[in-house]
């Protein structure tokens, strides 16, 4: 408490003793969507000054003014925090996520360089940080905090690396195919997320920089002195409903599509209640992906091209296709619009310009037909 005493009322730092220790802590990953990545943490413990306390740097608050505002325009600052080591334990013993130290290799004057960082990142007027979640996140804040207070005594090893993978992928590896989750991450971020990350990119994600440690060296001595499990996980249920999954609901979907279209085709008429759902709910979707484009601070969102099936013009045409009377002549035009869009969408993803995620697959087979049934319709008008 001393330390923090001093810190708090301008006192001048004092140096760690010579049984202090400085390690790396992470956090294993859990259901929840902010979780589904794990965690980072630097751990400074001195029994000499009698601290154990948490340097954090994926802190945010949730008082900020027009917090889901900022946080949705990616402009929500973080923060790096301070805290007792064991109240950062005891929640994450709380959610039931592992915890894994790596003890770093510091000489006496690398441990308070690093300390010395630690607490002039955390004056006020420096602990803040706009937040970006493949860039600048409580994980790739450690590697470079390394880098920083290391220069080139520093030295990453990436030759036990075997595959380099997309970030898209690397998300992936975090994800159940099936879920929420890896639907709309895939619906939200955009093309920018297909290219290769480099080595160095891939801590972006708090388990590549644990795997990356032990490789890595300070003037050819390894970093990592002692790699110790501090909390392990309980077994977990599985607590997945297919009904609930994404995939039963675009198959659904699909069967709902096809059926009512078989229907129309063989009355000749045209529900007007799918048409304007179908349109409504992919314009809303187009709009919701240009603004996290266009509208937004987040750079995993540019470039997506989700909005070729989703279209934000769709919108606007749904209100022309709950009307009773005779569809408009340029609506023709309008639907081999929306085909070629599609295709576009189909060609840049076999390229792999933009991996869209492969429960649309469903929803474009649903389109495909729809949009077929309505240009049929409109040219036998």
């Amino acid at each position: 408490m001393f330390v923090l005493l001093c810190t708090t009322l301008g006192f001048s730092q004092p140096e760690l003793s010579e049984n202090a220790t400085i390690s790396l802590l992470t956090v294993g990953t859990a259901d929840e969507l902010h979780s589904k990545f794990g965690h980072s943490a630097i751990r400074i413990k001195d029994s000499g000054l009698g601290i154990d306390v948490i340097y954090n740097y994926g802190h945010f608050d949730f008082n900020t003014p027009n917090f889901y505002v900022k946080f949705t325009q990616g402009k929500l600052l973080y923060e790096l925090s301070r805290n007792s080591y064991s109240n950062f334990m005891y929640g994450y013993e709380i959610e039931n996520r592992w915890v894994k130290e790596q003890v770093f290799n510091f000489t006496q004057k690398q441990k308070n360089d690093f300390f010395k960082f630690l607490e002039k990142n955390y004056l006020p007027e420096n602990r803040y940080y706009k937040y970006d979640f493949l860039f600048d996140n409580c994980s790739t804040r450690i590697p470079d905090a390394l880098k920083t207070v290391l220069g080139d005594e520093l030295n990453f090893d990436y030759s036990q690396i075997e595959n380099q993978y997309t970030f898209r992928e690397l998300l992936h590896q975090n994800l159940n195919t099936n879920s929420w989750a890896t639907f709309g991450i895939d619906l939200a971020l955009g093309s920018v997320i297909d290219r290769e990350a480099t080595f160095y990119e891939q801590m972006f994600l708090p388990i590549y920089v644990f795997k990356q440690l032990p490789y890595t060296t300070i003037n050819n001595t390894p970093v990592v002195t002692k790699d110790v499990l501090l909390l392990n996980e309980k077994p977990r249920e599985d607590s997945s409903i297919f009904l609930l999954s994404p995939l039963f609901w675009v198959l659904t979907i699909l069967l709902i599509v096809a059926l009512i279209t078989y229907r129309d085709y063989n009355k000749q008429s045209r529900n007007r209640s799918l048409d304007f759902l179908l349109f409504f709910i992919t314009g809303i979707a187009g709009l919701l992906i240009l603004f996290l484009w266009f509208g937004t601070d987040h750079k995993a969102t540019g470039g997506n091209y989700n909005f070729l099936w989703t279209f934000p013009l769709n919108l606007i045409v749904a209100f022309t296709l709950l009307k009773k009377e005779k569809l408009p002549n340029w609506l023709y035009f309008y639907l081999i619009g929306l085909g070629v869009l599609l295709l576009i969408a189909i060609v840049l993803w076999v390229f792999k310009v933009q991996v869209f995620n492969i429960l649309i697959i469903p929803i474009l087979l649903a389109l495909i037909i729809r949009y077929s049934f309505l240009f049929y319709m409109q040219r036998s008008a």
